[in-house]
């Protein structure tokens, strides 16, 4: 009952029990029924005497007890004291929306059952029973209804009150497809006002009222992002704390705290994990939300006047004051409609999805906090030109935007900028005013390899385009008026002069930046990479004097740079994750051998290109949790497993891309080795024989993910892996 008075539920549950008693008996006892708060007990049999503790008479006898809806462990707390020891015969069932409240109330982990959302055979016969009468076959009976009932489906996603209700609506409708299809275009409209529907809407508010007003809030922003968007983790929590949703306490990062947010999101089913990825090693790495969960997120973000969606379809009233705006790739209008509909001068976020517009950004957004253009497509260098002016800016994302090449130097005045994602553009130099950004915490740049080639050969013609990219430079530069898919001549002048040109001069790989001097000042730092290393030792200089590092990601080292590259990753104290990546034959051959103390909190490690030997300090790593080995060609593979074997917390393992170089690659886990691993990764490892695993090796391996061959033969020992679910 709501709320929850512990004495209240106890003498209800006595008057419960005693009710069942009498109508055994025979006694026809009438037991007034309790209505909660306030509601009178009588001082007689059946009810609670005065003196006497509730569910005293339970002591000794056989008792079914449910309690259904827990919201928090104290209400556990304050009334699992009264009930009598559970004897063999005696159980006592609890349901709760929060997966660590299920564990405070189980003693045993195998006492828990997580109620999962029926799978689509299940779910199909159940909404065909529900409208038919009976399980229909729709491809023979209702063909035209097939597309339509694909898509409700979809959005009750398994949930049986969605499906049951829902289905139990159109057993009254005319089974024909504009029908359903009026219902799939107005569904939220038909959630909120169809009174045969509006059960749904009640039982989902309840999980929603339930959050406590700091989860609340981040709930209704996720109603920013488009249907079935997958939104990434790092994406929601660094946001959140750009907003200001989580905060520092007690030594603790207002982004470890947003992380905590999230899960507890996930752990209350509100947000699904939308896949569990083998490359995370925190598990959950991005997440999904239920369709008709989304629509309480609109409609009550609507409501606040906290998200307004401009999409296709949208109200073109004034809607006021607006905190958060999203884009959609669908939506059309111009620039008058665009500074018509809301205050622009509210506005705290703007979210891009699809097509770039260079009115997105209006000088009139003087409080933007967050600008989101992730994958974003139409965005180059000249709409950036003043981006400058938006100094309360803390999050800046053009990740995926494979237009930019070049940032303007006015970024440095975006003093509060804490977050700046770069990941996925042409930027190879990070301009000098970068070092403005004290607050910078998080800077992510640099491209991800297309295919294994690029670790092996550096840049293709590398004689050829130095000569061809002058001639380019030249001619793009010249005064002449042109322009190519949005780009103006001093954009592709730009991508020319201070992209191509650079890295093939220099003979820089093309999956990382090159830094200013000076980047030591930025002392907040906490993750940095993808960072070329390659023009000298002063780069290094400056990384090793940023201690708060957590995450680092280098290309462009070598046996020049080796010995200063581990002596500066040997003073990086709080490191918890390396990525080192080498270009060409050369490779990382004699440039790791130096590492002679390597950070004890070393959590994940990936190393990319030529390695003969597997370094000896990283079998020390005793925190390591993953490591990935991708081109490192490593000649002893026995050797190098075994060594592997004996890392205590290794959960992770990918061997990827002639991780192994040999004849005849053989990997055998032996006895007692790799006691923590979960996932086991293994992509084309070239000349890949056996692969082997001993009684008892393993024992906790859950995913086994091969590629590269289909020949199942290759692996012997599968049965004697208990753990083994995929």
């Amino acid at each position: 009952m709501r709320p929850f008075n512990p004495d209240d539920l106890l003498q209800s549950l006595d008057v419960q029990i005693h009710e069942n008693e009498s109508e055994k008996k025979g006694e026809g006892a009438e037991v007034p029924e309790n209505k909660g708060e306030g509601a009178e007990v009588p001082e007689k049999e059946g009810g609670v005497k005065k003196g006497k503790q509730p569910l005293h008479d339970l002591k000794g006898k056989k008792y079914l007890i449910v309690l259904d809806d827990i919201l928090s462990s104290t209400e556990w707390d304050a009334i699992k004291q009264h009930f009598p020891a559970t004897e063999t015969a005696s159980r006592i069932i609890v349901t709760t929306r929060v997966k660590k409240i299920a564990k405070h109330c189980s003693e045993k982990q195998h006492n828990m059952y997580k109620l999962e959302s029926l799978q689509p055979k299940y779910a199909r016969g159940l909404f065909m029973e529900k409208v038919f009468g009976r399980d229909t076959d729709l491809d023979e009976q209702y063909p035209e209804l097939l597309e339509q009932a694909d898509l409700i489906l979809k959005k009750c996603s398994g949930l049986p009150l969605a499906i049951v209700t829902i289905g139990g609506f159109l057993a009254n409708q005319p089974k024909v497809a504009l029908e359903w299809m009026k219902l799939n275009r107005h569904i939220s409209a038909e959630l909120e006002m169809n009174p045969e529907l509006e059960t749904i809407i009640i039982v989902l508010n309840k999980s929603y009222d339930g959050l406590p007003y700091h989860l609340k809030v981040c709930f209704l922003y996720l109603s920013i992002f488009p249907e079935d968007h997958k939104a990434s983790r790092r994406r929601l929590v660094r946001r959140w704390t750009a907003e200001g949703y989580s905060r520092e306490f007690r030594g603790k990062s207002a982004e470890e705290i947003a992380d905590n947010y999230f899960m507890d999101l996930i752990s209350r089913s509100m947000i699904l994990p939308f896949q569990q990825s083998i490359h995370n090693r925190k598990g959950v790495d991005s997440c999904q939300v239920h369709d008709l969960i989304r629509e309480i997120s609109i409609s009550n973000s609507t409501e606040e006047k906290l998200v307004f969606r401009l999409e296709e379809g949208c109200s073109l009233n004034n809607q006021g004051t607006i905190r958060h705006l999203a884009i959609n790739s669908n939506w059309e209008g111009d620039e008058s409609e665009f500074e018509n509909i809301v205050d622009l001068s509210r506005v705290r976020s703007v979210t891009v999805f699809g097509q770039w517009r260079t009115f997105f950004i209006s000088d009139k957004m003087r409080l933007l906090r967050v600008l989101d253009m992730e994958d974003a497509f139409g965005v180059v260098d000249h709409h950036l030109e003043h981006i400058g002016k938006l100094i309360h800016l803390k999050y800046l994302s053009l990740r995926g935007c494979d237009g930019i090449s070049h940032l303007p130097d006015s970024v440095g005045n975006l003093r509060q900028l804490e977050t700046l994602d770069i990941r996925g553009t042409r930027i190879i130099k990070l301009p000098k005013s970068i070092i403005n950004l004290q607050k910078l915490n998080s800077l992510r740049a640099g491209r991800k390899p297309m295919d294994e080639n690029d670790f092996r050969g550096g840049i293709p013609a590398a004689c050829l385009l130095p000569v061809l990219s002058v001639m380019l430079c030249i001619y793009w530069c010249a005064p002449q008026g042109s322009s190519i898919d949005g780009m103006n001549r001093c954009d592709i002048c730009t991508f020319f002069c201070r992209g191509l040109l650079p890295v093939a001069a220099m003979h820089l790989d093309r999956y990382g930046v090159l830094l200013p001097r000076g980047m030591n000042k930025l002392k907040a730092l906490h993750t940095l990479g993808v960072v070329n290393i390659a023009r000298g030792k002063v780069m290094l200089q400056d990384i090793r004097k940023l201690n708060r590092l957590r995450k680092l990601g280098v290309t462009g080292i070598d046996k020049k740079n080796g010995e200063e590259f581990c002596s500066a990753i040997a003073s990086l104290g709080h490191l918890e994750s390396l990525s080192i990546r080498a270009e060409g034959e050369q490779g990382l051959c004699d440039c790791l051998d130096e590492m002679s103390s390597p950070p004890k909190n070393m959590q994940s490690l990936k190393l990319y290109g030529n390695l003969p030997k597997l370094p000896e300090w990283i079998a020390g790593l005793k925190n390591l949790v993953k490591l990935k080995l991708r081109s490192t060609r490593i000649l002893d593979c026995k050797a190098a497993i075994e060594a592997l074997g004996r890392i205590p917390n290794l959960t992770i393992l990918c061997l990827c891309n002639e991780a192994f170089k040999g004849e005849e690659v053989r990997v055998n886990f032996h006895l007692e080795a790799f006691s923590s691993l979960v996932v086991l990764e293994l992509e084309s490892l070239g000349k890949l024989k056996s692969v082997e695993f001993e009684q008892g090796a393993t024992p906790k391996l859950e995913l086994l993910q091969f590629s590269g061959t289909s020949d199942i033969k290759l692996f012997s020992g599968l049965p004697a892996l208990p753990s083994l679910k995929e």
